[in-house]
């Protein structure tokens, strides 16, 4: 019988699922087809608020199980960017 280290339960997140992720829920919450939707075109572009980016915050924080600033849409202000960062975030937790 060999032991071995217990296996984390974390995954690895690609930048791809998450940009995914970003994608489809700004979308929603504009009600407009994801394919008009922009990685890399300023949330403030598409008519970002105060409650879209507390309410993105929310998302995330529920899809991933990390606690993000309020302030992560301002800081990060295109879905690629945002990317970036959970991707890192994401990463260094596994």
């Amino acid at each position: 019988m060999t032991t071995s280290a217990p296996e984390s339960t974390a995954q690895v997140v690609s930048s791809e699922e998450i940009r995914d992720m970003l994608l489809n829920l700004v979308a929603s919450y504009l009600e407009q087809p994801v394919t008009d939707i922009r990685s890399d075109v300023k949330l403030l572009d598409y008519g970002l608020d105060s409650i879209f980016a507390l309410t993105l915050c929310g998302d995330v924080e529920d899809e991933y199980g990390i606690e993000v600033k309020s302030t992560l849409a301002w800081d990060y202000p295109t879905i690629d960017a945002i990317t970036g960062f959970l991707h890192e975030a994401l990463s260094e937790r596994v």
